[in-house]
């Protein structure tokens, strides 16, 4: 009733107040993930700074902030300690997708919406460009941080996978591919994988990549979709593939065996919606086009539950906190999520 939400609401927020009530680690924490603790997730914060859609969100490694981009040019900078919002930063010359936290929280990575192709590399402390990099003559698609040094990958629409270092505006290696790329490092920054052409996924060995992939895994061809985006799960066993159309997958990655397929969310307007791993790689999350968090048991393919937080547009990103047991979901507005069940279940 109207009652149980305001107050679950109103208690949420007084959470987010409290430093110490965020300090639970997801991998050491009393609160396990299981299904009536996702089930109880409320909308804890709402942030309406945003005048039109976020396009890309990341969390900072240790959790402690959450970056975001959007269509009206801003960067956005979360405490998700603290549940406030930090800082703005606006990239009105160049435009701003696919917003990444590098290893340090004052710097960051983006891709350009105008202008040219270049991805930039940017100083959140004082606004500034530390570095360009340019070769990509299309619009990049894929943009990820190595997770152990400081290396990248990009993906575009020009058919290369682009391999660079944070200190050197030259590429440091290029994959000429048949078709639209999407990469994504494993979890040891030892290999990483391409999903090209909506239809097959690469693995490259970093130390040797110059020499092709070392497995292909093919799959059927999407026939009404796109690859957006590619996760590996935590330990690295899976691989979870996100679409422009109503449909996720998740494939083995050792042996590229098909384990599960997400269906039943709308996404009637053909964009990017992310899919994210819970950090345990239970679950899987999803925006929708009718602006709720959908929510699958991996392991069983099984509908978790179907969280609705009032957003009043299309959710493309939804994220789990790496290090904090909360959720993040974006329409134009910012949405934080904070369980609700008991501590003792």
């Amino acid at each position: 009733n109207h009652y149980t939400q305001l107050f679950c609401q109103l208690l949420c927020l007084y959470l987010f107040t409290s430093r110490n009530c965020l300090k639970k680690k997801a991998d050491n924490m009393k609160m396990k993930l299981i299904d009536p603790v996702v089930k109880s997730f409320k909308v804890a914060k709402v942030f309406r700074e945003n005048t039109d859609k976020i396009n890309a969100i990341d969390f900072s490694p240790n959790g402690e902030h959450l970056i975001s981009c959007s269509e009206d040019d801003q960067i956005v900078i979360y405490d998700c300690e603290k549940g406030t919002q930090s800082r703005t930063v606006n990239s009105k010359k160049y435009g701003v997708d696919l917003i990444r936290f590098t290893h340090a929280n004052n710097t960051a990575i983006h891709s350009s919406t105008k202008v040219d192709d270049n991805i930039r590399y940017l100083s959140l402390h004082d606004n500034k460009y530390l570095r360009y990099f340019p070769g990509h003559t299309k619009k990049v698609i894929s943009l990820c941080i190595s997770p152990v040094e400081d290396t990248f990958l990009s993906g575009s629409l020009d058919k290369t996978l682009r391999l660079w270092d944070l200190r050197s505006p030259n590429c440091q290696g290029l994959m000429n591919l048949p078709g639209r790329p999407v990469a994504a490092y494993d979890p040891e920054g030892l290999i990483f994988a391409a999903g090209v052409n909506s239809e097959s996924i690469k693995l490259y060995d970093l130390r040797s990549f110059d020499k092709g992939p070392f497995v292909t895994f093919k799959l059927y061809q999407e026939k009404e979709c796109d690859w957006t985006g590619l996760k590996f799960s935590r330990d690295g066993k899976i691989i979870l593939i996100s679409t422009n159309g109503s449909i996720i997958r998740l494939v083995d990655a050792f042996h590229g065996t098909p384990l599960q397929t997400f269906t039943g969310y709308p996404n009637n307007k053909g964009i990017p919606i992310e899919a994210s791993f819970s950090p345990d790689s239970q679950y899987i999350f999803s925006g929708s086009t009718d602006g709720r968090v959908h929510i699958w048991n991996a392991d069983t393919g099984c509908k978790v539950c179907v969280l609705n937080g009032d957003h009043p547009g299309p959710v493309q990103c939804v994220q789990f906190n790496p290090k904090y047991m909360m959720l993040a979901s974006a329409c134009t507005n910012m949405s934080f999520w904070l369980p609700t069940a008991d501590d003792d279940m």
